[in-house]
This record gives structure tokens, C-alpha cells and sequence, in this order.
């Protein structure tokens, strides 16, 4: 069983910027890809960002593109989410997530939550206008 522990959420001011971690411990040896969703009170958890383990191909949601920059460390087992020029609409709970398995290198749907299998207990990021 894989465990993700996110860290780093906190109350910013707009335009402020945050830092993100997700560890992973466990079986990790098939890790395929880790992303963030974030959920705000009464939404749905939407897709914010997702990295290949090998290779380290980012993707990113349209509403974060330029501002957030997600990374990872392989030797850490360990994703990483910078948060920069955060507004009042960034305010939500950020989840990590994982993808176990062998995919290779064609498309996958980063942005679909059904697509991961495990994924962590969220950290909150509150940014206050």
C-alpha cells in the first residue's frame, strides 16, 4: 500500500507564493506519474498538475499554467508544487495523488482523478484577497 503525506499548505496573501510537498513511501517501484487536485468548499476536486516519474514530463490545468511549476524528486520519492502569484480563487484543499503501473509513453488522462490509485489526506491553502 502506497502512502502520500502532503505538507506545506498555510494561510498566504494574493500574489503570494507557497510550496507544496508530497511524500511517497511504500511500494513505490512502479511509480508511473504523480499529480495535484485541489477541491474548494462545495466544488468538486479538480486537476491542477501532473509529472511522469521517468522522464519528468509536467502538464498542467489551464488555470494554473505560468503560475504553478510541479517537480520531483526520484531519490525522495517526493513531488513538489510551487505555487506562485496565488489569488483568492487558489483557496481550496490540495490532494496528491499517484499512478502505479507501466503505461508507457503515450497519452493518459493526467487530468481524470479516476486514472490514480492512491492518493493522500490534502493539505489546505487558504489566500486571503
Amino acid at each position: 500500500q502506497v502512502q502520500l503525506v502532503e505538507s506545506g499548505g498555510g494561510l498566504v496573501q494574493a500574489g503570494d507564493s507557497l510550496r507544496l510537498s508530497c511524500a511517497a513511501s511504500g511500494p513505490t517501484f512502479n511509480m508511473y506519474a504523480m499529480g495535484w487536485f485541489r477541491q474548494a468548499p462545495g466544488k468538486e476536486r479538480d486537476y491542477v498538475a501532473a509529472i511522469r516519474w521517468s522522464g519528468g514530463t509536467t502538464y498542467y490545468a489551464a488555470s494554473v499554467r505560468g503560475r504553478f511549476i510541479i517537480s520531483a524528486d526520484n531519490a525522495k520519492n517526493t513531488v513538489y508544487l510551487q505555487m506562485n502569484s496565488l489569488k483568492p480563487e487558489d483557496t481550496a484543499v490540495y490532494y496528491c495523488e499517484a499512478v502505479m503501473g507501466t503505461y508507457g509513453r503515450g497519452p493518459y488522462p493526467f487530468y481524470d482523478e479516476m486514472g490514480y490509485h492512491y492518493w493522500g489526506q490534502g493539505t489546505q491553502v487558504t489566500v486571503s484577497s
